[in-house]
């Protein structure tokens, strides 16, 4: 036997109709049924959603000038082709790092090849190669400090890599003094004839010494006797010692 439905509570006649329309509805009274279809409503409109901007998407291009699509398709090309890029740098990297051992061989011969260019410039090492010699005899004491070094800075002005002075190696700091009927090289007497041995190309070098109004001519003014020629290998072996510097110190 059915049971009679419970008759609705009386409404409070105290309370306004806003507030009667409020509490019909609040708090919500949800069942189950209406949580399932609330859900598939949800799942419903998401796909909708999607579809819908995946047609808008795809109508665009479809709708998209000539120009544009070449556009597209260029700046495609474009990031392949960075991307290919990064992948060959990224391949090297590998390979260098795969042949680190060689590298540090090769690395190591070129360190050497460094320390015997440095030797050479420095005068710490012998040198052998092309060039010329200058020979000056000067039988009336004439020929003075100034002269050589004269010369000096022409054949270095010519591309001179290595000179020597009897048995004197001329590097950077090299000085000449007078001294008497003599001349001083970096505090060392040098005697007559004056032979300077320079490893350069001859080509630049003698014709530095005989343009117009240059050494030879001064020299030769002076009643010197000069004498240019070229070798095709001579050797340049006298040396110097390495000096430590009181205070500079390598930076690296």
């Amino acid at each position: 036997m059915r049971q009679p439905l419970p008759e609705p509570p009386e409404p409070d006649r105290s309370m306004t109709g806003r507030q009667r329309l409020l509490a019909s509805v609040w708090p919500p009274r949800v069942t189950r049924p209406q949580l399932t279809v609330a859900l598939l409503l949800c799942v419903l409109g998401l796909g909708l959603a999607i579809q819908v901007r995946s047609t808008n998407e795809n109508s665009v291009l479809r709708g998209a000038r000539q120009e544009d699509l070449v556009r597209i398709l260029d700046e495609l090309d474009d990031r392949t082709q960075r991307l290919e890029d990064e992948k060959q740098r990224l391949v090297g990297q590998r390979t260098e790092l795969e042949n680190s051992s060689d590298q540090a061989e090769e690395a190591r011969k070129q360190t050497k090849a460094k320390e015997q260019q440095l030797g050479v410039l420095a005068g710490t090492v012998a040198a052998q190669g092309p060039g010329i010699t200058l020979r000056i005899t000067d039988t009336h004491g004439a020929v003075e400090a100034d002269m050589l070094l004269d010369a000096i800075q022409e054949l270095r002005a010519a591309g001179a890599e290595a000179i020597q002075i009897n048995d004197v190696r001329v590097v950077a700091d090299t000085y000449f003094t007078d001294a008497g009927s003599g001349v001083e090289i970096d505090g060392r007497r040098v005697s007559q004839p004056y032979t300077f041995t320079v490893i350069g190309k001859p080509e630049d070098l003698e014709p530095a010494l005989n343009i117009p109004g240059g050494v030879v001519q001064t020299l030769e003014k002076e009643r010197a006797n000069v004498s240019v020629k070229r070798h095709e290998k001579i050797v340049v072996d006298a040396l110097r010692s390495a000096k430590r510097p009181d205070y500079a110190r390598s930076s690296s």
